[in-house]
């Protein structure tokens, strides 16, 4: 009895599915033809898709936002490796501009130590400072030439504008030099204006010079060009050497109280001219003998 009411049940399940299945597909292609022929679906298709849209943009969000992440996180990098290039190139444009107005800067002072040398008829000699020495009461430098170019003790060293001091030690390749504004130095000097004749000595600052053996009724005065006498046999004659800045009459004392400027910016120069005079080459040719 079991058995013949499974028996008869079974077949009658599958014509129902199928007509289901069937009534399924009839709607469908109803309602596409209506859809087609009228558009009489427009509106609920609109009205679901309102619905359906922010749980889309929901499912959305995640991969939106890593996607947003990731381009921030790119952009920053890029922007900070942009930022570095940037940098390092401001700092070489900046490296090549300094080094661009220190050669405009060494070109005007060669031009002015060609000037210079053109205005002398001494044969002469371009010379580089080296070095300075650190300390303030020494004032002393060494520059790039020895006695294989022909330097000796003595020979005058003379800038753009004026005498700048004179070799003390000649070196085979380099030789020391002593400032004019040395405390050991002393130069005889004359007033360009009247011919007086005087010592100029260094006082250790490197912008002041005194000239302590003037007496108190020579003609000298502030403003006054002191120019190489050509005594001595170490700096030839008419070189500019100082300017008178400060004349003090004492008259208890027998000398008055000079003091005169330095023609040459000795804190500054970077190029000498070593001088070869016809004194020095006379003087060289005895010791030779």
């Amino acid at each position: 009895m079991v058995a013949s009411r499974e028996n008869n049940n079974s077949p009658g399940r599958i014509p129902a599915l199928g007509l289901r299945f069937l009534g399924l597909v009839f709607i469908s292609i109803l309602l596409m033809y209506l859809d087609n022929r009228d558009d009489h679906l427009d509106t609920v298709r609109r009205n679901i898709g309102a619905t359906v849209y922010p749980v889309r943009i929901i499912v959305d969000a995640p991969i939106r936002l890593w996607i947003w992440l990731g381009e921030s996180v790119t952009s920053r990098n890029d922007l900070e490796q942009e930022l570095a290039q940037f940098r390092a190139e401001r700092l070489i444009t900046h490296g090549r501009l300094q080094k661009l107005n220190a050669l405009e800067a060494e070109n005007a002072r060669l031009r002015a130590m060609l000037d210079a040398r053109s205005k002398v008829r001494d044969r002469t000699r371009v010379a580089e400072i080296m070095s300075v020495d650190a300390n303030p009461y020494n004032h002393s430098l060494v520059i790039n030439v020895g006695t294989q170019d022909g330097i000796f003790d003595g020979q005058a060293l003379v800038g753009a504008d004026g005498v700048i001091g004179q070799v003390i030690k000649a070196g085979l390749m380099t030789s020391l030099a002593m400032l004019i504004s040395d405390t050991d130095h002393a130069l005889p000097v004359e007033v360009n204006r009247n011919g007086l004749r005087t010592i100029v000595v260094g006082t250790g600052t490197i912008d002041s010079l005194e000239l302590p053996f003037v007496v108190n009724n020579a003609d000298i005065h502030i403003g006054d060009l002191l120019v190489t006498s050509g005594f001595g046999g170490a700096f030839p004659a008419g070189y500019p050497v100082a300017v008178v800045d400060s004349v003090t009459r004492i008259p208890q004392e027998p000398y008055a109280k000079v003091t005169a400027m330095p023609a040459a910016s000795l804190g500054q120069v970077r190029e000498v001219l070593l001088v070869f005079s016809s004194t020095n080459k006379d003087e060289e040719a005895t010791e030779d003998e």
